[in-house]
């Protein structure tokens, strides 16, 4: 029996137990898996500096070893992360709907957990504790697969947090980390019919069309993020630049940073030279249209394959546009439905900008990296689905149950 096979039976077995706690006994869990990721914080990370030099070895870029990166704040952080879904409202159980037919039978849809969640993820260890947390809470076992780049900070977390819940009454056999890296075992799980009720992808665009090519279980599409902001004419010019800085800047590794700045020509006319410059003062390296080349000085021209691009990296495209219907168009063309934003001081600018643009989160004068389950308030979040079936947005808790209808009846039977 393969390692894939052997802990999706043990987790699919835990599921069964899971559904029946309480949210006491979820909370006393989530509590104690916290504690051990503060108290184990040095073991934890001298398993991150092993995959740190191996990504330095096989040559990760600085982004990515920024994602993989681990250390005592940043692990106070994820465990944070834990305390906050203990504060959330348990989804299980809650009554979505109640009516009497006609014969008297009563009817309630309730909210109950997917059973077991299969996880795909690559190259950020703090997403197998997020996954973890959030899918005991709402009930459910959970199968994990980390990218190879995070296999040592993985295991080591995973064994920490099954320590945790051998102390509580949540089985540890509801947490499931795959260690095998090959890719096999990725297949093997998009094909385990019966044993996982849903698998989630979170990672680059390949990643996310392999599983949902190749899945015969079903998926939630979580998806990549090629983000806009759009700089209306009537920007507020120090608003505007405040955004654009933070979308592509404040961490360039995630899904929701800007990968390509759009400028009304009025506005870049008279403000993309500055706003050039402090990107290229960042490290930023812009590649851009012929009008914006012409405006901001030399950088290599983008081509629609760099439009097309998530970089989640230190790039960024420009473009220059001549009106918001040029903007959307290529919104429409480029983007992947993740997150986009207008900066404007016109309300009906903005408000068509809103309700045109088909994304899952929509911003006006905001900076797109605040689509994210803990800015939400969701606590953490298994991921950003850009679907538009059962969940869309940033994922929290209400998105990994189902639902089942209980009837109540007194005897009736159908003519």
């Amino acid at each position: 029996m393969s390692e894939v096979v052997q802990k999706a039976l043990l987790g699919k077995e835990a599921s069964i137990r899971m559904a029946k706690l309480t949210t006491r006994q979820k909370n006393d869990a989530l509590r104690a898996m916290a504690d051990a990721l503060v108290r184990e914080n040095a073991s934890i990370i001298a398993a991150n500096q092993e995959d740190l030099a191996r990504g330095q070895q096989n040559g990760i870029g600085e982004s990515l070893l920024d994602r993989l990166a681990l250390d005592e704040k940043r692990i106070q952080g994820i465990a944070e992360g834990l305390l906050q879904i203990i504060g959330l409202p348990d989804p299980v159980g809650d009554v979505l709907d109640q009516f009497e037919r006609p014969n008297g039978l009563v009817v309630r849809k309730v909210s109950v957990p997917l059973g077991l969640i299969g996880i795909i993820y690559e190259a950020r260890p703090n997403v197998t504790v997020d996954a973890a947390g959030l899918c005991l809470k709402s009930g459910n076992a959970v199968l994990l697969r980390g990218g190879s780049d995070a296999l040592s900070s993985n295991i080591r977390i995973v064994e920490v947090l099954k320590a945790a819940l051998a102390t509580t009454v949540v089985p540890p056999e509801a947490l499931q980390l795959i260690t095998s890296s090959d890719r096999a075992s990725v297949d093997e799980m998009l094909k385990l019919n019966g044993l996982l009720d849903v698998v989630i992808p979170r990672g680059g665009r390949m990643l996310i069309q392999t599983v949902v090519a190749n899945a015969t279980v079903p998926v939630i599409e979580t998806g990549a993020g090629v983000c806009h902001t759009y700089l209306d004419e009537t920007a507020d010019p120090t608003i505007a630049l405040n955004i654009a800085v933070n979308a592509k800047v404040q961490r360039p590794s995630v899904c929701n940073s800007m990968e390509t700045l759009l400028l009304h020509e009025e506005f870049a006319e008279a403000y993309l030279p500055g706003i050039a410059e402090t990107f290229r003062t960042l490290g930023v390296q812009l590649r851009g249209c012929p009008a914006s080349i012409r405006i901001a000085g030399p950088m290599e021209e983008a081509t629609d394959e760099d439009y097309a691009t998530e970089y989640n990296d230190y790039i960024l495209n420009v473009r220059i546009v001549e009106s918001l219907d040029e903007a959307l168009e290529h919104i429409r063309r480029f983007g992947t439905q993740h997150s986009e934003c207008i900066v404007t001081e016109h309300p009906e600018r903005a408000e068509r900008f809103l309700q045109e643009v088909d994304a899952a989160a929509v911003y006006h004068n905001a900076s797109t990296r605040f689509t994210d389950g803990f800015e939400f308030g969701y606590g953490a979040e298994i991921g950003i689905s850009t679907q538009k079936l059962h969940a869309r947005g940033p994922m929290g808790l209400p998105a990994l149950t189902s639902t089942k209808f209980l009837v109540y009846g007194s005897g009736q039977i159908r003519g």
